[in-house]
């Protein structure tokens, strides 16, 4: 009975149960609004109760976000809200912990705890903002900055070459990798959805627009006028096709892939690649997300999505193992365990 009530409770969650009464201070035109909203339509749908949910940050204009969702969480320090988040899915592992970075706090000074996280597979939920700047410090340039981009710290062109986060994901054994863009709702909302349904380390990448610092860094992916010809939506089990009536495809000859026209020089849609999201081996599923404008077009959706075992229920259960099987069920046991003596 008691189930059949927290339930119901569930069921009746709306949006305006996760809406903070906090002045939103992100400015007018940010990509960042969008999102907000995405998830806040996300959690009622999730079947967790309310208190269930947690929402970890670290630092930057994204990392405002658990201020703005009525839920508990922290805002923590500069590239650390990895190992928060790994901390509060491992002290409480029912909550449904949200993890929400940017490009430079999550690839610069939160580097090393992000590979790590991703490599533990710690069931939580990664959302991470690439706007390809910092734009809360007011425009320097990021790992995902373009190379030659002229910015606050780089006003010559920027000369290093920039991460490509489904490349790091999948490099560092991800099991979950996603991308979406701040301008589709209903996709961000799809793709959310599908993340926190995956047992292990699930990261979206979302395409967020800056419009104070990086306004247009996604253009070619966006605009009206270049979308078709630039955006590839994936679905499991349907052939990589894209473009404004479908022309155009993705196929894989020897180790590269490859655009073509359906139709031309005798190529038909039974030649192009199909999409297996489930596939372990991280061979395609790395070409995929390497793909970018102006030779590919950018995969969106869901890239990865395979099973594996989770840091957390490992713990778990190594935990109930040694509770059932050890010798020593107190403290006075340990204590008096081994060689002991006593001192008069």
């Amino acid at each position: 009975m008691e189930n059949q009530i927290i339930e119901t409770d569930v069921m009746q969650l709306t949006k305006e149960d996760f809406s903070s009464d906090q002045m939103v201070k992100w400015c007018p035109g940010c990509g960042d609004h969008a999102i907000l909203r995405a998830v806040e339509n996300v959690f009622p749908n999730l079947g967790v109760k309310k208190e269930d949910f947690v929402v970890v940050s670290g630092i930057g204009c994204s990392s405002r976000f658990p201020y703005y969702m009525n839920t508990y969480g922290f805002h923590s320090i500069h590239g650390r809200a990895a190992p928060l988040a790994t901390g509060v899915k491992l002290a409480n592992p029912k909550l449904s912990v949200w993890m929400i970075t940017g490009d430079g706090d999550s690839m610069a000074i939160g580097g090393n705890h992000f590979i790590h996280t991703i490599r533990r597979n710690i069931d939580i939920n990664v959302l991470l903002f690439n706007n390809k700047i910092y734009g809360l410090t007011k425009g320097q340039y990021s790992p995902t900055t373009p190379q030659g981009s002229k910015t606050k710290t780089s006003p010559q062109g920027t000369f290093e070459r920039p991460f490509n986060p489904g490349e790091l994901v999948i490099g560092a054994q991800g099991n979950f990798f996603a991308r979406v863009i701040d301008i589709n709702p209903k996709a961000m909302t799809s793709i959310f959805i599908e993340a926190a349904k995956h047992k292990g380390t699930s990261i979206v990448e979302i395409l967020q627009n800056c419009v104070i610092f990086s306004n247009k860094a996604h253009e070619l992916i966006t605009s009206r006028e270049t979308r078709d010809q630039y955006q590839l939506w994936l679905e499991q089990g349907k052939p990589l096709k894209y473009g404004k009536n479908g022309e155009f495809g993705i196929v894989l000859k020897g180790t590269r892939l490859e655009v073509v026209t359906i139709g031309e020089n005798g190529v038909k849609e039974s030649d192009l690649l199909v999409h297996d999201q489930y596939e372990e081996d991280t061979g395609i599923h790395m070409m995929i997300a390497r793909m970018m404008p102006p030779e590919f077009p950018v995969a969106l959706g869901v890239i990865r999505s395979v099973k594996a075992d989770t840091f957390d229920q490992s713990m778990e259960d190594t935990i109930k193992h040694e509770i059932e099987n050890s010798k020593i069920k107190s403290v006075d046991d340990l204590l008096n365990s081994g060689n002991t003596w006593t001192v008069e």
